[in-house]
């Protein structure tokens, strides 16, 4: 799409008028979630994808959010505003595990620590007698191996970010004031993030996902046999998943196969966060009644996830038993 066909793309007026539009549209999703009368959304911006979901999915109690993929310079720009976040696929030592991401430490307390943790690190070499023949590293040196691990990890499924509680709400202000989350070039240049919900908010459309049916015949020992296909493509939610495995099932007389095809950098957010008070099955039905989902499919949901950094692949239905593969 070229600047001529989108006239917002150096048009700042206009920029900030949609970008108005969109913090209203995301603060009501937002409250929607919170108030249980939507189960979970998504914010696609141009750099990375949030998933946002209700308190009692995934086997939290809290709201949680997932994004996905990050940088050094988001995360510590998330820092900076407060927002306390972890990395579960980041394994911590020391006095980073003890402290939580989105707080920061005076100078003066950082050296002490840093002089503590390196005098602990060298204390073994002194009782074998060795410690001046081995060079010790200095602050500097290792600041910068753990600047170039954070960095290392940019991008990869490894950077994925959890947010719970009450910091998701200081996250979408976060969002909200980020100037860097619009893009400057390209299709996407001065539109704000798609905000995507199985449920409808305000400043909300609706959108259909494109279908195309195929009928064809395969030979069989007997002669040929019909072959029915069904291609559908777009922003397939996980409550559609569910909904179209339902209606296969029945429709099917209980035998199908489906493949899928996962946007990948979001298949990370299959990962099994760190759960708190998970609530069970009928609290959740009871709770999110009103968010719009079939009791069947919050139940699913509500699990705890179990794919990890995987995705599903393949999912077949015979004799009404389901199996997958991811």
């Amino acid at each position: 799409m070229s600047a001529k066909t989108s006239p917002w793309s150096n048009d700042e007026s206009l920029q900030r008028i949609l970008m108005s539009d969109w913090s209203v549209s995301f603060t009501s999703l937002y409250n929607l979630l919170k108030t249980k009368l939507c189960p979970y959304f998504y914010v696609c911006t141009y750099q990375f994808t949030i998933l946002f979901r209700a308190s009692g999915l995934a086997g939290n109690d809290v709201i949680t959010a997932l994004m996905s993929p990050t940088t050094r310079g988001i995360r510590e720009a998330m820092k900076n505003e407060g927002i306390e976040f972890s990395l579960p696929l980041v394994k911590e030592s020391g006095h980073e595990k003890k402290k939580p991401s989105g707080t920061s430490l005076g100078h003066g307390e950082e050296q002490a620590i840093s002089d503590e943790d390196e005098e602990e690190s060298f204390s073994w070499l002194e009782e074998m007698g060795v410690q001046d023949k081995i060079k010790k590293p200095d602050i500097l040196s290792i600041k910068l191996r753990k600047e170039k691990h954070e960095v290392q990890m940019d991008h990869r499924p490894e950077s994925v970010v959890l947010v719970k509680g009450t910091n998701t709400f200081t996250l979408l202000n976060f969002l909200i004031n980020c100037k860097s989350l619009i893009a400057t070039s390209g299709p996407q240049a001065g539109l704000p993030p798609t905000l995507l919900s199985p449920i409808a908010f305000r400043g909300a459309t609706m959108q259909m996902l494109k279908a195309r049916s195929v009928n064809v015949k395969t030979q069989v020992v007997s002669g040929y046999k019909d072959q029915f296909s069904l291609e559908i493509t777009g922003p397939v939610m996980p409550h559609s998943l569910h909904a179209m495995t339902r209606l296969l099932g029945s429709s099917q007389s209980g035998s199908f196969s489906a493949g899928l095809y996962t946007h990948e950098p979001t298949a990370v957010f299959n990962i099994c966060p760190p759960a708190g008070k998970a609530l069970g099955k009928e609290t959740v039905r009871e709770e999110l009644a009103n968010c719009g989902l079939h009791p069947k499919t919050l139940d699913q949901l509500s699990q705890t996830p179990v794919l990890g950094k995987s995705s599903l692949r393949n999912v077949e239905m015979s004799d009404y038993l389901y199996n997958w593969r991811s």
